[in-house]
């Protein structure tokens, strides 16, 4: 296993150390981190590009992961569930995630899956919806989020989002980049979401 990997669970662990809020102690008492490495073969994605400028906007406590991620961008695998024919080459060009651990992450975790969503700028995720209970933690600021057909709300770098079992959200970047950790529980780790008019296996 990569000392690199190793390092970003590390990390990973930390960051979510910092949080106090309610849904974060939860999630993050739900996770054993005893969990063993899983061989993946590094695998970048156009939208890494972003990761550069990510890093730089990050919130203080989020930019070692954000400076890690963009130093060793060639280490992870990043993945992707759409194509061009769902959304457009434009989306697929400005969205990849990392699984750090769950069911196809670099360590195993059958109970929870947590990682990383890259979103380029002026990008749109459509409403969608899954099983699996979520929880959001923004690493950059700017992104507009909405849930349940609410109104959009800006969020800031740091800020916790819960997303029930099977409610409906949606999130869309502006001039900036949206790099976020997010963490899945309660529900087949990579099951398929429900999108308008595409259903596919999320990561968000």
């Amino acid at each position: 296993m990569s000392t690199v990997c190793e390092h970003l669970l590390s990390e990973v662990r930390g960051f979510l150390g910092r949080f106090r809020e309610k849904a974060a102690r939860s999630f993050a008492g739900d996770i054993d981190w005893s969990m063993p490495p899983r061989s993946l073969a590094p695998r970048g994605l156009a939208c890494l590009v972003h990761l550069a400028r990510a890093q730089m906007i990050a919130g203080e406590a989020a930019r070692p992961l954000a400076t890690l991620l963009r130093d060793h961008v060639s280490s992870f695998r990043w993945g992707q569930t759409y194509v061009a024919a769902d959304f457009g080459q434009h989306f697929i060009d400005n969205y990849g995630w990392l699984e750090v651990f769950g069911t196809r992450g670099h360590f195993v975790n059958a109970d929870v899956a947590g990682g990383f969503l890259l979103l380029g700028p002026d990008l749109e995720y459509p409403d969608h919806h899954h099983e699996a209970e979520e929880l959001y933690i923004p690493l950059t600021p700017g992104t507009e989020w909405r849930m349940g057909g609410g109104a959009w709300r800006v969020r800031a770098a740091g800020e916790v989002i819960h997303h029930a079992s099977d409610i409906s959200h949606a999130m869309r970047t502006g001039p900036e980049p949206l790099l976020a950790f997010y963490l899945w529980r309660g529900g087949p780790l990579a099951a398929r979401s429900t999108v308008t008019g595409v259903a596919g296996e999320a990561r968000g």
